[in-house]
């Protein structure tokens, strides 16, 4: 029995889906690690050796693993090293934003293939589904794989889209709150699609491939048009009990003027267009060939120091709570000015929260630009293949 009262159990004596929970838990460690013989698989999953023996060989009749050569140096016949099939299946990710749409391919380790990024200001359903179905046969064509090995079409956009009041937000966004997702990506291709939060789909690619590997639990801000939150702990996603954990930008901080304010209304690129757009520069200028400007830069370094004053309080708070290993910071802000922000939020930390008992420190994501877009291809592999704390167990009012 937990805390609260609730009562954990096994799912049942259903023996088949602790098996699948065993297989996909086996993939996964082969997945993250790179390649492990069958003697590191069984001391990381806590299998019995004969276990071990029997999930691969059905992993490698099912073409999602294959061998990769023997590890050298031991005596007697080197163990085979097993590694996860690339190409044994694929998955397309989108991003949707109030500024952009950016669609990936990605192959079963998490590498993308293809990637096309469409610049657009509050672009409505039919928009993104055009422009889905015009670039998706390309990005396949382009890759040169089997489009009947893509398992499924994952989605990743804020949420609130519609209704959350944005400087140049049109009436008829608010179209995005009741629209049918799933069905504005029905063709050309029939595949399943999983919708989720941008930020969750960020931290969970973050988890899945980046250094989540090394962080079981960790806090992620995803600067993009907004600011979002996302919550790892001990390897899984924390939703929270309306599913909003993590809703970072909602916090009020000082707005500047003596006042309080959301702190997205700063910590975000529509936060950051304000003083580019006063000094006569765009987003667009920042991320393409004027992002060298010594004028722009100076505007883009004061916001930065703006918005460590936005997030130095919600961080000691997130320290203080929750004591993450690491905070990430990821979104399309470019990588060079996220890794000023994460030094100097670390460094303010360390001179001002000297009664915070541990701090975590801030860096750059692995999967920064793209996160959200990867993220999202990882929910149908996530779905069929890999492992979920949900597989196994659940509580009474589930």
């Amino acid at each position: 029995m937990t805390a609260d009262g609730t009562t954990i159990r096994l799912s049942g004596t259903n023996l088949e889906r602790a098996a699948d929970h065993n297989q996909r838990v086996t993939l996964h460690a082969i997945r993250v690690s790179g390649s492990l013989t069958r003697i590191d698989l069984a001391n990381i999953t806590g299998l019995t050796p004969p276990a071990i023996a029997n999930i691969t060989r059905r992993l490698l009749n099912d073409g999602l693993i294959e061998e990769a050569g023997r590890r050298r140096g031991g005596r007697g016949q080197p163990p085979t090293k097993l590694i996860v099939n690339r190409s044994a299946c694929y998955a397309i990710g989108i991003n949707i934003d109030r500024d952009h749409v950016t669609i990936v391919l990605v192959d079963f380790a998490g590498e993308t293939l293809g990637r096309v990024v469409r610049e657009m200001d509050f672009a409505l359903p039919a928009d993104v589904a055009a422009v889905y179905r015009a670039v998706v046969p390309g990005l396949i064509a382009d890759a040169g794989i089997d489009a009947t090995r893509i398992v499924g079409i994952g989605v990743a956009r804020p949420d609130d889209l519609g209704s959350i009041d944005l400087p140049g937000r049109p009436a008829a966004y608010a179209e995005w709150d009741t629209v049918d997702v799933a069905a504005l990506f029905a063709t050309p291709l029939d595949l399943p699609v999983f919708v989720e939060n941008d930020a969750a789909a960020a931290a969970m690619g973050e988890a899945q491939l980046g250094h989540g590997q090394h962080h079981a639990s960790f806090f992620y801000i995803l600067i993009s048009s907004a600011l979002g939150g996302g919550l790892v702990l001990d390897g899984a996603y924390f939703r929270g009990a309306a599913g909003r954990s993590g809703e970072l930008g909602f916090l009020l901080g000082n707005d500047g003027r003596g006042g309080r304010a959301q702190i997205q209304h700063m910590v975000s690129l529509s936060g950051l267009s304000h003083p580019l757009r006063a000094a006569g520069f765009s987003i667009a200028d920042m991320l393409g060939d004027r992002a060298d400007d010594p004028a722009l830069l100076a505007v883009v370094d004061g916001w930065i120091d703006a918005s460590v004053d936005r997030l130095l309080e919600p961080l000691v708070a997130i320290n203080c709570l929750v004591n993450p290993a690491a905070v990430f910071v990821g979104g399309r802000l470019p990588g060079g000015h996220v890794d000023t922000l994460a030094d100097r939020l670390t460094a303010r930390l360390t001179a001002e929260a000297t009664n915070v008992p541990a701090l975590a420190p801030v860096r750059r994501a692995m999967l920064a630009e793209d996160a959200p877009a990867v993220g999202a291809a990882i929910l149908p592999f996530s779905h069929f293949l890999l492992p979920s704390t949900s597989a196994l167990w659940k509580s009474d009012d589930l």
